[in-house]
């Protein structure tokens, strides 16, 4: 296994598995301490091992940037560009090696599944003239021999035997014990379910490209069908995570696809099977020592009225009973609001808006009549009301994890009488990746701004009507 300084900047021939997997821990290892040692002695900050695994997009907002940090972070990146190219060109050399495309190297990039790429071409053997004697071809487990039917239709019957417990015992560790609702759940398992899925359909023998999407995703199916039933998840949020999980889920069996074509490869699916279980609560249980502060997200809807301020004022402080709602929505289960109430006047009073799940208490910051009302949130409801066969299910997610933290309503006099009414909500989610669950959180608050925005429309221009007549 004799490495050369030279080969680390090469980008033909191939790379057995154990100089690449050294190359790769001394690399990593050699690449932390002087990022460490920079962050220290030059910027006087910390920079631990976990910042790795913190996304770009939540580790710091680049609206937020002080110069400092830019120098920081372009400094890093400089660093950094020597150990990329390196990083590149050997996982180029080791697809190549193993006899896999070598664009699958975009994944060298993919945040928490480079990990679970590496730890792969480090486990999966090179071909024939590529292996090293030092590391011998190891022959077929007898266990899955035993256990995996050769047929096609027996094969996807014991993988559903196999892979939806694996996945239902992931998903409890990833939402009841170490409850993260993170990379580890939402990317890591997908991927991982897809890529075993394929490997164990295969395990006797290659199979074809269709076949090998259909198992890989009726594994991801049949895994949200089983949390239902076991009353551990409602409809709602599984429908929520599919855009995510599936195209994930695919992924891995396009992995697994090109993976099961090359026989010598195949003869380490029991290790890479084992790297796969493995992996899944290693990402959750990081993602659980380095909890990362969620950032505050601001979701802003504004509506025209055909009214003066002052009409609109009392009905933006409380406002009657809303009609129940058409938008499928809330009609879904997503919880709306109902009505609002207020004790007290002026700085100090306490709104309470009504919705669906219960109330939201609304302590008053700012009265300032009739412009501006602003308030902070001290209680939360559950955000929405799952889906389910059963009488009802609370899994951890519906606590804490969908928070307001502040609202505004903000009112602007138009010419003609008219009032631009701009409804404003401060929040955070604690769920991961931040930018698709955000997708979702804005478009639903979005439409519970809506819904009391045209609600206090009607009431401000019925009286404002009702006045006119007078």
């Amino acid at each position: 296994m004799k490495i050369r300084l030279s080969d680390l900047w090469r980008w033909d021939g191939g790379i057995d598995r154990g100089p690449y997997a050294l190359i790769g821990v001394v690399g990593f290892a050699l690449k932390h301490n002087l990022d460490r040692l920079v962050a220290s002695l030059v910027f006087n900050r910390p920079w631990g091992i976990f910042n790795y695994w913190i996304p770009p997009g939540e580790m710091v907002r680049i609206t937020s940037l002080s110069p400092q940090d830019v120098r920081f972070f372009a400094t890093l990146v400089a660093m950094a560009l020597p150990f990329i190219w390196i990083g590149v060109a050997l996982t180029m050399r080791r697809l190549r090696a193993i006899g896999l495309p070598v664009w699958l190297a975009v994944l060298f990039f993919a945040p928490a599944l480079n990990l679970l790429f590496f730890l792969l071409l480090s486990v999966l053997p090179s071909k024939p003239g590529v292996a090293s004697a030092a590391f011998p071809v190891r022959p077929s487990s007898r266990f899955l021999d035993r256990l995996m039917p050769d047929s096609p239709a027996g094969s996807a019957a014991a993988i559903v035997l196999l892979t939806v417990p694996l996945g239902t015992a992931a998903t409890i560790f990833g939402t009841f014990f170490f409850p993260s609702y993170g990379w580890g759940l939402f990317v890591a398992l997908p991927f991982c379910l897809g890529l075993g899925s394929v490997l164990l359909y295969s395990y006797h023998g290659p199979r074809s490209f269709a076949s090998c999407l259909v198992v890989s995703l009726l594994s991801t199916v049949l895994l949200g069908a089983g949390l239902v039933l076991l009353a551990l998840e409602g409809i709602v949020c599984l429908v929520m995570a599919l855009p995510i999980a599936l195209p994930l889920t695919m992924m891995g069996g396009v992995v697994g696809y090109l993976i099961q074509r090359r026989p010598v490869v195949m003869q380490s699916a029991p290790s890479t099977l084992a790297v796969l279980i493995l992996f899944i609560p290693g990402v959750m249980g990081t993602e659980r020592a380095r909890q990362v502060e969620a950032p505050t997200l601001i979701v802003r809807t504004a509506i025209e009225i055909e009214a003066p301020p002052e009409r609109v004022w009392n009905d933006v402080v409380a406002f009657a009973e809303i009609p129940d709602p058409t938008e499928t929505i809330f009609r879904i289960g997503i919880a709306y609001p109902k009505r609002a109430s207020i004790a007290g006047q002026g700085p100090g009073a306490v709104r309470r808006c009504e919705f669906s799940t219960g109330a939201f208490v609304e302590p008053i910051e700012v009265w300032d009549a009739p412009r501006r009302l602003k308030f902070s949130v001290t209680v939360n409801p559950a955000p929405l009301e799952e889906w389910t066969p059963y009488g009802s299910v609370h899994p951890p997610h519906l606590d804490g994890f969908l928070v307001s933290r502040g609202g505004q309503l903000l009112l602007t006099a138009l010419p003609g009488g008219k009032t631009r009414l701009e409804g404003t909500t401060w929040y955070q989610h604690h769920m991961w990746p931040a930018e698709y669950w955000q997708l979702w959180s804005d478009a639903i608050i979005h439409r519970i701004h809506l819904r009391v925005l045209k609600q206090i429309k009607r009431l401000a221009e019925a009286n404002a009507r009702s006045a006119a007549s007078r």
